[in-house]
């Protein structure tokens, strides 16, 4: 043990603050995200289309282009802005029940499964135009 001792002292040494320590690890966790967080953040982001909705596409011929998913995406994001947790988003021939937490699309329909139709189940509503 090379460190020089004193009479009188219990600690070889200068002995730092545990304050100033614990600073300077804060401060490096703030500078360096743990990993996986972007992955996590990618995918909260990312809107879903359960089995169920997906079925219902297809059966009524329902294309998703690149655009309309990004307005659906942005109705979502209103929608949770605003503490929605089941919403009905309408778009011009369609109409889709989201889950707003887990965002994902729950059922979907066109223009003619929507005349006359009862939406149950919501509490909020989006309309794109």
């Amino acid at each position: 043990m090379s460190d020089r001792m004193m009479i009188g002292n219990l600690f070889p040494g200068k002995i730092h603050p545990a304050a100033l320590h614990n600073e300077r690890k804060t401060a490096q966790a703030q500078h360096h995200p743990p990993p996986g967080t972007f992955q996590e953040l990618l995918n909260e982001n990312l809107l879903k289309i359960s089995n169920h909705a997906a079925k219902r596409l297809q059966q009524r011929g329902i294309e998703l282009k690149g655009d309309q998913l990004e307005q659906i995406q942005s109705a979502v994001d209103r929608a949770a802005a605003k503490g929605s947790k089941e919403s009905l988003i309408l778009m011009k021939d369609m109409a889709l029940i989201v889950n707003i937490p887990n965002r994902t699309v729950v059922t979907a329909m066109d223009g003619k499964a929507m005349k006359d139709n009862v939406f149950t189940q919501i509490d909020s509503a989006v309309i794109i135009s």
